[in-house]
């Protein structure tokens, strides 16, 4: 977790900026902390220092730094970290964003050393995601206990609206808006969408909201009067208990052991979309919240009954020899 008091100001000032005035949100603060302070560590073991604290550096230890410091960096995260493709190059892209910051907004160092390393390819593989059949099963499978009806709602949104965790767990009532079936959901970088509420979320939220509150609860005893959903103890319910929900609705409809998982949700909901529910990329892109339709392409995997309509549609489909 980000602790200013820990950090050299070079990356207080870096991490400021990026939350004052790019307003990035709190989520991406922490993963570049994360990051950055991975090859901070680095930086002071290479120059012979010791890497306990990073606290004492300044950006003289920074203007030290070349291309070849951040490929001996890669190769560090690859062989001793263990870091895979996709993890090395979301390593490489926070580095670059770091020192481009120092450069083009901060002024603090004239050149950016690693701009010209490229980043690692990463191998063409296919998202992991429910069958329409298996989405059935998951909401068969969320345990009937006193939380059902908040869990059921809570799976029914994730494999209906592809929403991500962060935007379900920021959910406030004035989120929804039951009228004009509507959902505002907070993204990325702080960016609001706004997107349709269907029948089955509709129906999950207004049962919901139904037992949101004990009834042997007074509504003052609620610490998070704002949220959505809320937890035993009357909190804004945490991203780890949701996906506790999912992992314990995983296992009950025998779909565990798959890398399952909230994420992978998400790319349910948009496969059904695709497959079942006629969306193009296009859609998708604003259902998602995506930057770039290139982007949502990953989501389009296209069912081989649909191929075989398309085909079967082609207007030349029935024409026959003479």
């Amino acid at each position: 977790m980000y602790k200013k008091e820990n950090c050299p100001d070079f990356l207080n000032n870096f991490i400021t900026y990026q939350r004052v005035i790019l307003m990035k949100s709190e989520t991406t603060i922490a993963a570049y902390y994360s990051d950055l302070q991975i090859f901070l560590r680095f930086l002071q073991r290479e120059q012979g220092r010791d890497d306990s604290s990073i606290k004492d550096m300044t950006v003289g230890d920074l203007k030290k730094v070349t291309k070849l410091t951040g490929l001996m960096y890669l190769n560090y995260i690859a062989t001793d970290r263990g870091n895979n493709a996709r993890s090395r190059k979301r390593k490489l892209a926070a580095l670059n964003t770091f020192f481009k910051c120092l450069v083009n907004d901060l002024d603090l160092l004239t050149e950016n050393p690693i701009e010209n390393i490229s980043y690692p390819k990463i191998p063409a593989s296919m998202p992991r995601f429910l069958s329409l059949e298996e989405s059935k099963s998951l909401l068969e499978g969320i345990s009937a206990d006193n939380y059902y009806l908040r869990d059921y709602c809570i799976v029914t949104l994730f494999i209906n609206c592809g929403m991500r965790l962060s935007e379900l767990v920021g959910l406030n009532l004035t989120s929804i808006n039951l009228d004009s079936r509507t959902m505002r959901l907070l993204g990325k970088g702080n960016k609001e969408r706004i997107i349709h509420i269907n029948d089955a979320c509709a129906y999950a939220i207004v049962d919901y909201l139904n037992v949101r509150i004990p009834e042997n609860v007074k509504p003052e005893k609620v610490k998070d009067p704002d949220a959505l959903f809320l937890s035993k103890q009357l909190r804004r319910i945490t991203g780890r208990r949701v996906e506790q929900i999912v992992e314990n609705a995983l296992a009950a409809s025998h779909l565990d052991g798959r890398e399952l998982s909230v994420h992978k949700l998400r790319h349910t909901a948009a496969t059904l979309m695709y497959n079942h529910g006629g969306a193009d990329a296009i859609t998708l892109k604003e259902i998602l919240g995506h930057k770039s339709v290139s982007t949502t392409e990953i989501y389009t995997h296209i069912a081989p009954e649909r191929i075989s309509a398309a085909m079967d549609n082609n207007p030349l489909a029935n024409i026959k020899h003479k």
